[in-house]
């Protein structure tokens, strides 16, 4: 693997926020996430669940429930507007008052033509959903507390309301309420509070299930109004419910943590005649609350306030035991937060608010392997740049000579002028931006830092020449294929002749930079590159896909190298293909042309292209094994995948010009104490 000083970087306190709703699209198979901060992310679940795509958050957007109408996503929150996002360029499209005071919650009809909101002001309001916009259509009948959960009825002629202490059945053609469904109070102390009904769902033949503060899931007959059966199922709320696609099943969310599985079935063997629900299993896989919950066909997929996305397969889906039959919990963003200048040892950390431009501590100490060196110079923070606006930073880069630092909202682009002297520096706001350079998706410097890149609308790229006085639009490339998606990936070559972006339509575009034009498209692959670097030395293109499949293309005759034919014809070993994590960064050792650096959020890999390819029957973490061989013994078995698991929650694994590697780790135990109390903690015997 060979000996690398290592700047093992602690300091970027990365800290996700709440997951607060979701709402899954079964015939795209994506999943739309929304946070405490408004943004919002979509993952692809065909695609080894990648994160597809992010909508950065505003200050003043709240978002309390999510919903999809065919491929359009709509939103709703406390601060009284519904919103249609912008697929394709990562934006809201519009936003519209509702009149109504906060928002709760928003539901659609299965025939995908009308929105339903639930209000403060007690009122539930239609929406038509038409081409372009929504239109109010007409409010039901009006109530005297906040309406807090919907569900509709599949035939979409009725209407279930969560409310304090009732469950309201509205009939939709005449806007009436027809049943109301009281709901018990808690029990001793909690009965002089009133229940809160956070969570409905209406089944086809009328059932109505609830889920409530006082931890109670109940099912209702929707045409009586009468309640069939009371689950308690905790001392604190229920918050979320979720019911499958037969309605055979359904999850239920609590604030301890827990998610609890009803489904229909016969409660005895003996009694196959009455079915009924029968509360069967519970999942323990956060400490906080579950705010959201999807059931999708073969998984449960949660989450809430510990911040973390966990799908819970059911295993009972599964013939026999597969990488999709495994436990998956997704941490961190699948992109970069961390941008590294190479030639003078600085890093750019992204939050949403601000940006923390930090300087590498250094010591000249020597040692053996894992030894720590002690530093002659503390890492320092150089620079907290705060963004303007309430636009949260969506993309930011740092040029390599750490002359340059951007970043960019939906809104605007910043470029600024760095200069270090020692301990001082100074930092300057270009004034001037050429007018074509208003938002972008993604950001990054040439190797000289004499130009920017900027990834606009419709996989299109803007060049950018900086010099020390100005910006100045140079030229915009365009892809051939027409495609509309958003550029999420982007590399330059370090002779500055090529230039990589990729879409979240799985295309790659070389561009070269020389002529200004498109050089070719690689080929198509099926999995969404997580990944991408140009080799300094060949021009060769590495890319690494959701499926986590290595790619190595010839970039002057777009062909797959020789390497990547063999890899191809033998296939990854399963070790390799079974991580449930994807590749995140991609970077090379220039003094070994053949080496290949990688990494994703538990291990980073050297990959030696001068080596054999591990087989299946290969020991593929087989570092204690040759170091336990003698010098004569190890070359039989050595092979190409050198991996390293000493350093752990990576968001960043870089390599510097002067050959030390920087990594940048963000460990969940840290996240986790910053989370407030969860109203139960795990004691011993109890």
């Amino acid at each position: 693997m060979g000996e690398f000083k290592v700047h093992r970087v602690r300091f970027f306190d990365y800290m996700p926020t709440a997951i607060r709703a979701m709402a899954f699209n079964a015939h795209t198979e994506r999943l739309a996430l929304a946070r405490m901060d408004g943004s919002v992310e979509i993952f692809n679940f065909t695609d080894h669940y990648f994160q597809e795509k992010v909508i950065p958050g505003k200050d003043s957007r709240s978002i309390e429930s999510l919903c999809w109408v065919g491929g359009r996503l709509f939103s709703a929150g406390l601060n009284g507007e519904i919103a249609e996002y912008d697929l394709e360029n990562l934006r809201p499209k519009y936003s519209l008052e509702a009149y109504g005071g906060p928002i709760w919650t928003i539901i659609s009809n299965t025939q995908g033509t009308q929105l339903a909101i639930g209000c403060e002001d007690g009122t539930v309001k239609l929406f038509e959903v038409l081409e372009e916009h929504i239109q109010f259509e007409r409010n039901l009948d009006r109530q005297k507390g906040r309406i807090i959960s919907l569900s509709w009825h599949p035939s979409g002629t009725h209407i279930a309301a969560g409310m304090m202490d009732m469950i309201r059945v509205f009939d939709v053609p005449t806007g009436h309420a027809v049943q109301r469904l009281l709901v018990d109070r808690g029990f001793g102390g909690s009965k002089s509070r009133e229940t809160v009904v956070w969570s409905v769902a209406f089944l086809s033949d009328h059932t109505v299930v609830s889920g409530d503060s006082a931890g109670k899931v109940q099912v209702w007959d929707g045409h009586t109004g009468t309640l069939v059966k009371t689950h308690l199922v905790t001392k604190w709320d229920v918050l979320a419910l979720s019911v499958s696609k037969d309605e055979s099943s359904v999850v239920a969310g609590t604030s301890e943590g827990t998610v609890i599985q009803f489904q229909f079935i016969a409660p005895t063997l003996h009694q196959q005649q009455g079915k009924e629900w029968v509360r069967t299993r519970t999942f323990k896989n956060h400490t906080h609350d579950v705010r959201a919950l999807a059931e999708i066909e073969t998984a449960i997929v949660s989450g809430g306030m510990d911040t973390h996305l966990v799908v819970r397969p059911l295993l009972e889906k599964f013939d026999e035991k597969s990488h999709a039959s495994g436990l998956r919990k997704i941490h961190f963003p699948h992109r970069n937060l961390v941008s590294c200048a190479k030639k003078v040892g600085l890093l750019l950390f992204q939050f949403p608010g601000q940006l923390e431009l930090w300087r590498l501590g250094d010591s000249d100490g020597h040692g053996k392997p894992g030894d720590r060196l002690p530093l002659e110079r503390m890492p320092e923070k150089l620079l907290l740049l705060k963004r303007k606006g309430e636009d949260h930073i969506c993309c930011s880069a740092l040029s390599s000579c750490g002359g340059w630092l951007a970043y960019s909202t939906v809104s605007c682009v910043r470029i600024y002028r760095l200069q270090t002297d020692n301990n001082n520096i100074s930092i300057t706001k270009v004034s001037k931006l050429p007018k074509a350079l208003h938002s972008a998706h993604q950001l990054c410097f040439s190797s000289d830092s004499s130009k920017m890149f900027a990834a606009s609308s419709q996989s299109s790229v803007l060049v950018i020449a900086l010099t020390q006085s100005e910006c100045k639009y140079v030229h915009t490339l365009k892809p051939k294929s027409g495609s509309r998606q958003p550029i999420h990936l982007m590399t330059t070559s370090v002779d500055g002749k090529w230039l990589a972006a990729a879409n979240s339509d799985c295309e790659i575009h070389v561009y070269n930079l020389q002529k200004l034009k498109l050089h070719c498209i690689v080929p198509v692959y099926g999995s969404c590159p997580s990944a991408m670097g140009i080799h300094p030395t060949t021009n060769n293109l590495t890319v690494v896909h959701a499926d986590q499949q290595v790619n190595t293309i010839i970039s002057q005759l777009y062909l797959l190298q020789d390497w990547s034919r063999k890899l191809q014809k033998q296939g990854l070993h399963n070790v390799w293909l079974d991580r449930d994590t994807p590749v995140t960064h991609v970077t090379f050792n220039s003094k070994n042309p053949n080496q290949v650096v990688l990494h994703d959020m538990h291990m980073f890999c050297i990959i030696d292209q001068s080596l054999p390819l591990p087989d299946q029957k290969t020991q593929f973490y087989n570092q204690m094994t040759l170091r336990s061989l003698s010098e004569q013994e190890r070359p039989s078995h050595l092979h190409a995948f050198k991996i390293c698991k000493t350093f752990q929650d990576l968001l960043c694994v870089s390599l510097l010009d002067d050959q030390s590697l920087v990594v940048v780790e963000r460990p969940l135990l840290a996240i986790t104490s910053q989370l407030p109390a969860p109203v139960r903690q795990k004691k011993f015997a109890t």
